[in-house]
């Protein structure tokens, strides 16, 4: 078993909001990135996709509601279902493609 720190690839990062993937489980990919105060526009994927802040917040629009993710706690955005990230997000996050 490798021990992954979530926290360092990221910090390591070149740029915001570039992924890193980190590993695979079955299907399912494992990506790091770096969040900063920028916004990420709308996307819609055909997977779902677990949104994992490690610290910091994230702060998603998603049918025109605002969702605030903390530290700890996971968004699962279903596939087809557009989202974007707000101003104000930073800290680290882990994305699970399902």
């Amino acid at each position: 078993m490798a021990l992954v720190d979530f926290e360092s690839l990221a910090a390591d990062l070149p740029t915001a909001w570039t992924s890193f993937v980190t590993g695979q489980v079955g299907p399912a990919r494992i990506k790091v990135i770096r969040m900063d105060d920028q916004a990420y526009e709308e996307e819609t994927h055909d997977y779902n996709e677990g949104l994992l802040v490690i610290n910091g917040k994230m702060m998603l629009q998603v049918r025109g509601e605002e969702v605030v993710v903390s530290a700890g706690q996971m968004y699962l955005a279903i596939a087809g279902v557009p989202h974007s990230v707000l101003p104000g997000s930073y800290g680290t996050l882990v994305i699970i493609d399902m």
